[in-house]
């Protein structure tokens, strides 16, 4: 008997389990007379007997279990073109799609209305859920079970919204989580995101350190499952249409009404994210799979640093700051970030709409009282409510005039909208009419990015505070 040993590189394991799964199905091969698998090298070796071995059947038997096997060619780059698509697609429907006033549509809403609404937002969820989705509806034995991993992963979504309707419905008005802890296990979610995508990139640094994610297992069993169960924590996303509607179930105050709202808001969000679903399951496989696995780990990582970003800004923190107040120390105070006096009082006056707070920096003298007016022009389901971490305020936001009294401060005021995703300054300053390079802060010119839009990586580039 003639022994020989040779080496297979293998693409698409995410952990250890997916070597003693790949390890299980080879070994009973004919012609095996041992085989190692290596998540961390990424690598299977195998020692045979020559005079059986049948290398083609072990590369098959590999990617049938939804690995890629380096050696074999592909030349089907027709696919390619389809994961291009779809991330674009992922992209633009995130950016384009932000406009629609939730707060207005749920007044006086029937479950036809909130059914129409689901509908329209599935186009942003869509587009800030995609990477994660198309993750977990990547391959499929053969064409005719294409649609059950997008079929799971919509259940799971389904029963996770009309469960955390009917408790938030239930809990009313008796139980409300501080804008701090929310803001806390947000910055959590997204340093788990971030490692996700991480792994999903496939990191060598992580491979060695191993860390395991949940639903990480790759068992068959696990994998078939896996969909659901991340559907189900879909519900726990920081999602600006999803938190409103948990809002608006929780202004229910019944269980029963608050889990018939969230279920038909699922309901209508389903199509959408079921075509997209289905659709990388049906044309997206093998080589082009583990292509779109690293696509999604770099969306996931985005989505996972904006987390992170409202979440510290939330809590009065900014990721961005330590690179901003340099570039922009000489840019040109406008007269719309300066206060009126009147009868020794500061009046200071932001807009809020569609963009955001602008002027997003206003100067205040230092320990004189101020007045702030906040004109309410265009209200979405991000803007209209404001957070004040310093003072501990949480201030909701009517059409027209909103008037706030902040008293004497020699401390900046920093704010930003309920989800930390719009932001703005009130810079106290020792003289208005000597204001120091080392005081200026960005004026109203740079682009502020849309409400939960995909877009608001704007905050890294030195255009907030």
């Amino acid at each position: 008997m003639s022994l020989k040993k040779e080496y297979i590189k293998v693409k698409g394991m995410t952990c250890t389990s997916c070597e003693k799964r790949i390890e299980k199905n080879i070994k009973n091969l004919p012609g095996i007379i041992n085989v190692k698998c290596n998540y961390r090298n990424e690598t299977v070796i195998i020692e045979y007997n020559l005079e059986l071995y049948n290398k083609e059947v072990i590369i098959n038997t590999i990617e049938s279990l939804g690995y890629v096997v380096l050696e074999k060619s592909y030349k089907d780059f027709s696919k390619y073109i389809g994961v291009g698509i779809i991330i674009l697609a992922i992209i633009l429907l995130g950016k384009f799609t932000t406009g629609f006033n939730m707060d207005k549509a749920l007044i006086n809403a029937s479950y036809f209305m909130l059914f129409i609404i689901g509908a329209i937002t599935s186009l942003h969820c869509v587009g800030m859920c995609g990477g994660i989705m198309m993750s977990q509806t990547l391959s499929s034995p053969n064409k005719s079970e294409a649609i059950k991993p997008a079929l799971l992963y919509n259940i799971g979504r389904i029963i996770s919204y009309t469960i955390l309707g009917g408790i938030v419905g239930a809990v009313g008005s008796i139980f409300s989580v501080s804008p701090k802890i929310t803001a806390i296990i947000q910055i959590i979610a997204s340093l788990y995101m971030i490692l996700m995508g991480l792994n999903m990139m496939g990191f060598n640094i992580l491979r060695s350190i191993n860390i395991k994610l949940p639903f990480s297992d790759c068992t068959k069993v696990k994998r078939k499952k896996s969909p659901i169960l991340i559907g189900l924590l879909n519900g726990f996303m920081p999602c600006g249409p999803l938190q409103t509607m948990q809002l608006y179930a929780l202004s229910t105050g019944s269980a029963i009404l608050g889990a018939k709202s969230m279920f038909f808001f699922a309901l209508g969000t389903v199509p959408l994210m079921f075509i997209f679903g289905t659709l990388s399951t049906l044309f997206i496989k093998g080589k082009n799979a583990i292509n779109l696995m690293k696509f999604s780990g770099m969306l996931i990582i985005v989505l996972g640093l904006i987390m992170a970003n409202r979440g510290f800004t939330v809590v009065g923190l900014n990721m961005a700051e330590p690179f901003s107040a340099k570039e922009n120390a000489d840019l040109t105070i406008e007269g719309n970030q300066l206060p009126k006096i009147e009868n020794g009082v500061q009046i200071i006056k932001t807009t809020a709409d569609i963009f955001g707070y602008s002027p997003r920096t206003i100067y205040v003298d230092k320990n004189k009282p101020i007045k702030w007016i906040i004109e309410g022009e265009t209200l979405t389901s991000c803007n209209n409510e404001i957070i004040i971490p310093s003072l501990g305020q949480r201030i909701k936001l009517k059409e027209g005039e909103n008037i706030i009294n902040l008293g004497n401060t020699d401390e900046t005021i920093k704010y930003s909208c309920w989800m930390g995703m719009l932001s703005g300054t009130i810079k106290v300053v020792d003289n208005l009419n000597n204001i120091s390079p080392s005081e200026k802060e960005s004026n109203d010119k740079s682009f502020t990015p849309s409400c939960c839009s995909s877009s608001n990586m704007g905050n890294f580039n030195g255009n907030e505070n």
